[in-house]
């Protein structure tokens, strides 16, 4: 065995074979993954990778896989596992293949701040033909109404490298290749018995930087990270199972707000980008999940013994055809949601688009799923003309039922 690769058992990429990874690493991707390493294999690996810019993390485990060590490259630009073995290859040779390929950068200045961007034209929308560089135009120009929904909320990454139709990550803990600038909050996760270093997403270079990292996807919770027991609003996410479409979800919707109605609540409606629609009820008052989740689950079963040929509120699958499942669970600290203004990973570049009562009616009347389905041109025309549309749910103050 070449000595460069005694002490791994294995070299694992996201790639068939080695003209497959150079192809990735001419893109700019990454991330190299070291499953079952022996020991003496992080030391290794950090001495070949720290030549080309690249650092080492972990051994960690991955959706329940082998802990792994991760080699990721200064723009943080990733390749994912797959089972593609290094036999026979040096491991500074598949290095400098990973981390020391230089892709085509751009360098732009953003409120005072260079950053470096990398393929512009990658495609990530393949039905669409929308690039990378259109994402982060996206977000640039959005990013006025965006931020004021991202600003003090710790921030989950979910990242898609080679676009909508590849593999895809979350990413809680803030990649440790970040700027200088990017702020971060420590908060502490039951789940992970430690406190995790998320992202916070509170100026345009940070929206840029993020973008360049694929973060197709911003996911926040209903608290801001300062106080992260202490929900700022309640959410509803209407779920439909086919061959219910977003139609019956308005449905539900509509009648969400007839029952807060009668709490004397108001509650602003959004698309979800994807398949379903999501009800926001903005409190903005002292209150923790301990009084809102079960005020949020007690609403769901009440509309569905009322309407049960419509409405389930467990999430056994079984249950769920031709209904909507109003997930009331969202409404919990270590959950999260899809932010307002949010890119999905659909087909299309659709957005979660803040919407008006009067046009979720409407869809009842037209029955057409197209009509509450937004992509990005529509979205930013739309804020052109109406401002943000979801800045009461920031601003309301309510309280729930006593």
């Amino acid at each position: 065995m070449d000595p460069l690769t005694d002490g791994f058992a294995e070299l694992t990429l996201q790639t068939r074979d080695l003209a497959a990874l150079e192809r990735f690493s001419t893109d700019g991707f990454g991330l190299a993954v070291l499953a079952r390493p022996r020991p003496g294999a992080r030391t290794r690996c950090a001495s070949v990778c720290a030549t080309h810019g690249a650092s080492v993390r972990g051994p960690e485990t991955r959706d329940g896989g082998d802990r792994s060590l991760y080699v990721e490259d200064p723009e943080g630009n990733v390749v994912e596992v797959w089972d593609c073995f290094a036999r026979g290859r040096a491991v500074d040779g598949l290095a400098s293949t990973v981390c020391g390929v230089a892709a085509k950068r751009v360098e732009v200045e953003v409120e005072g701040r260079t950053l470096s961007l990398s393929n512009l034209d990658k495609v990530f929308y393949p039905a669409t033909g929308f690039t990378k560089g259109q994402v982060i135009d996206y977000y640039t120009r959005i990013a006025p109404v965006l931020l004021p929904h991202l600003r003090g909320r710790h921030l989950t990454l979910k990242r898609y490298p080679n676009g909508v139709e590849g593999d895809y990550f979350y990413e809680k803990q803030c990649p440790g290749h970040r700027p200088d600038w990017v702020r971060t909050r420590g908060v502490y996760s039951r789940q992970n018995g430690r406190e995790i270093d998320y992202c916070l997403a509170e100026d345009l270079a940070t929206i840029v930087w993020l973008a360049n990292l694929a973060d197709l996807e911003l996911h926040t919770p209903l608290a801001y990270a300062d106080a992260p027991k202490a929900p700022t609003m309640l959410a509803f996410d209407l779920d439909p199972g086919p061959p219910a479409t977003i139609v019956e979800c308005a449905e539900v919707a509509c009648r969400l707000r007839d029952a807060f109605d009668h709490f004397g609540l108001v509650a602003f409606p959004k698309t979800s980008g994807s398949k379903g629609m999501q009800l926001y009820v903005p409190l903005n008052t002292p209150t923790t999940y301990d009084a809102t989740k079960p005020f949020a689950q007690g609403v769901a079963q009440v509309l569905e013994r009322r309407h049960p040929d419509l409405v389930v509120s467990e999430m056994r699958k079984d249950l769920r055809a031709g209904k909507v499942l109003i997930d009331w669970s969202q409404n919990d600290e270590h959950k999260t949601t899809v932010c307002v203004y949010s890119l999905r990973a659909r087909d299309r570049p659709t957005v979660s688009t803040p919407v008006t009562w009067d046009e979720v009616e409407g869809l009842l009347g037209s029955r057409d799923p197209d009509d509450l389905a937004f992509t990005s041109d529509e979205v930013l025309a739309r804020v052109a003309e109406h401002g943000d549309g979801f800045a009461p749910v920031l601003e309301l103050e309510q309280e729930l039922p006593g």
